[in-house]
């Protein structure tokens, strides 16, 4: 947590949260193509060694391609767009007791 301050309203505080070591891998996987670069760009965002985070980016591999990023231009205004893939719902047919 942060210092608090006063405002006309009473103290004020904003909870300051580091990124988790998976935010920090996408993040950085984001800013560069180099898996080199991607290691000390996630390490230097949560101030862990190079060897953590190089063991958890080989772990993590496969799962970073289900999402995509894209970017829609609405209303003059540019905006990006997450795009998660999830599986379909299986629906299991019912049988009558009859």
């Amino acid at each position: 947590m942060s210092e608090p301050w006063k405002t006309k309203y009473g103290l004020r505080r904003v909870k300051s949260d580091p990124p988790t070591l998976e935010e920090a891998i996408f993040a950085a996987r984001g800013l560069s193509d180099d898996p080199q670069h991607q290691v000390e760009i996630a390490a230097s965002l949560i101030g862990a060694s190079l060897d953590d985070v190089r063991a958890a980016m080989r772990k993590s591999t496969g799962r970073m391609t289900t999402d995509r990023v894209t970017f829609t231009k609405r209303g003059g205004t540019e905006r990006a767009v997450i795009v998660e893939r999830r599986t379909p719902r299986r629906v299991v047919p019912r049988k009558s007791f009859g």
